[in-house]
């Protein structure tokens, strides 16, 4: 129950939505007039290159039998790469040690969804830390460029509405269709059934 739980601060179903919120929200509260297209651009390509992986496996069979990789994990991938820069934004008005210690659990935080991953047997560990170093990686190039811009803090009703949508969407648990919809448009584009798992271990018999 609890790993299901953690997982689903992974999901596309949360983040995605989140991702654009959190693109408004910079607009309003990040002095860098660039910040939220650098954010989307961010966003957008750690959602991109989770996708491509996914349909090539899907699509082609191309991964790994050795690693047993079959696409890089989403939940880790978009979770690292969100997580970092939300908590970074949230904590723009706390105290520079605090923020630090902030922004720290924003960068913990995919390392145990992806945990969850592997444990729950959704993922195997190769998907969840390609899926970590990708996402890491765009949330850390993103906060390094935007380290000069001023995060103006958040009153409790500017929080609120901020996070209302982020809460009703855990709060009704709903799981995003993601894989299905790239599971059916690589079987569209290819023309025969989608690649398995189980389809590329058999190969090492």
């Amino acid at each position: 129950m609890y790993w299901n739980s953690l997982t689903y601060f992974g999901d596309s179903m949360l983040l995605l939505p989140t991702g654009i919120i959190i693109a408004f929200f910079m607009a309003w509260k990040v002095t860098g007039r660039f910040t939220p297209l650098a954010w989307l651009f961010t966003f957008g390509i750690s959602g991109f290159l989770v996708c491509i992986s996914k349909l090539l496996f899907l699509g082609w069979g191309i991964g790994s039998t050795r690693y047993n990789f079959t696409g890089f994990s989403g939940h880790t991938t978009m979770s690292a790469t969100i997580w970092p820069v939300l908590l970074w934004l949230l904590s723009g008005g706390l105290h520079k040690r605090l923020r630090q210690v902030t922004i720290a659990v924003g960068f913990l935080l995919p390392v145990l969804i992806g945990y969850s991953r592997v444990i729950l047997g959704a993922h195997s560990p190769s998907e969840v830390i390609t899926g970590l170093i990708i996402g890491l990686s765009a949330s850390s190039i993103f906060l390094i460029t935007q380290r000069h811009q001023i995060v103006k803090a958040f009153t409790f009703s500017q929080l609120a509405i901020m996070l209302i949508v982020p809460i009703l969407l855990v709060s009704r648990g709903k799981q995003a269709t993601t894989q299905n919809m790239i599971e059916q448009f690589a079987e569209h584009i290819t023309g025969h059934p989608a690649w398995t798992r189980e389809k590329l271990l058999s190969q090492l018999g």
